[in-house]
């Protein structure tokens, strides 16, 4: 065998030596690749649970990770759309089938009874105006991932503004004389966005009025957010409004469901008014902005709303 054909034959057997050491690599590597585009096919076919093997260290398994990552948020958003829109529907049925009765009533109604269903119909249509323009807004929360436009926000002169429209008073919480924070403690200036922020104060104290009438009070202080529990304090650095009231309380059970959209204390929803989507807007805006917002009973009766944000 001549010299030529030595090396041929040694070429070919190293081919095959390596083609058969990495054909399990291969095939191993192009089945995860085959799982990965069918769940992606899957899930973009509406099977929004389903999520791919991260199996391994190398870039299949960051590429399955990142889907299953985007993944998530797809679900979430969705379901909370899908949500949205199944209570949204639903709270449009009441007002409508009374607009609907009030409408058809109007021409054969006496002079008297008229006006009573035109004032009727007025509140019918307010209603369903403030319900669609918080649908809208809380969906516009919830799409939008990106980075809130923040700028300093001077939340006691905001409070202010807006207790003066409901009549309620307005107080400052650790501040000296001139109007500067005692000690250390973070000012009153928060950064976010003005309007957001409005919406969030208007809705508190919308909701102490609807309650409680008039005896509505508003504290803006330095807050320090407490750390866990058996823990080190937590970090200055934030800023608490608080929004109290006299009204009839709420149970210890709801103190944290009544922060979920279209939600109300029973027995409440038909004598109070309301759509259900303030409280949740207003968690949704503090989360937004790195804050919280509960509810507490008030010493003395009523509840008080804090809404912590980060100075």
């Amino acid at each position: 065998m001549s010299e030529g054909a030595v090396v041929l034959a040694l070429v070919v057997l190293l081919f095959l030596a390596v083609a058969a050491g990495a054909w399990p690599v291969v095939r191993r590597l192009t089945r995860r690749l085959e799982a990965l585009k069918q769940g992606m096919e899957a899930f973009g076919a509406g099977a929004l649970h389903l999520r791919v093997a991260e199996d391994g260290r190398d870039e299949v398994a960051a590429v399955a990770a990142s889907f299953n990552r985007a993944a998530a948020r797809v679900e979430t958003l969705v379901r909370s759309h899908q949500s949205l829109l199944g209570n949204a529907s639903h709270e449009l049925r009441s007002p409508l089938a009374r607009l609907k009765m009030a409408v058809s009533m109007l021409e054969d109604a006496a002079p008297a009874q008229r006006e009573r269903l035109r004032q009727e119909i007025h509140a019918n249509i307010g209603e369903l105006d403030a319900l669609v323009e918080e649908v809208l807004l809380a969906s516009r929360l919830d799409a939008a991932q990106d980075a809130l436009q923040k700028e300093p926000v001077d939340l006691l002169a905001l409070a202010a503004e807006e207790a003066a429209r409901v009549q309620a008073t307005v107080e400052a919480q650790g501040l000296d004389k001139a109007g500067a924070p005692e000690g250390a403690g973070p000012s009153l200036v928060v950064r976010g966005d003005e309007r957001l922020l409005r919406r969030a104060v208007r809705n508190l104290l919308e909701n102490a009025r609807r309650y409680a009438g008039d005896d509505v009070q508003v504290v803006v202080r330095p807050a320090v957010l407490a750390g866990p529990a058996g823990g080190h304090p937590g970090h200055p650095g934030h800023v608490e409004l608080r929004v109290c009231d006299r009204g009839p309380g709420v149970p210890e059970a709801w103190r944290e469901r009544i922060f979920e959209p279209f939600l109300r204390l029973p027995g409440h929803a038909e004598h109070e008014g309301g759509v259900g989507l303030g409280l949740s807007l207003v968690r949704l805006i503090a989360t937004r902005h790195g804050g919280q917002v509960r509810c507490e009973p008030r010493e003395g009766g009523g509840s008080c709303f804090n809404l912590t944000l980060p100075v």
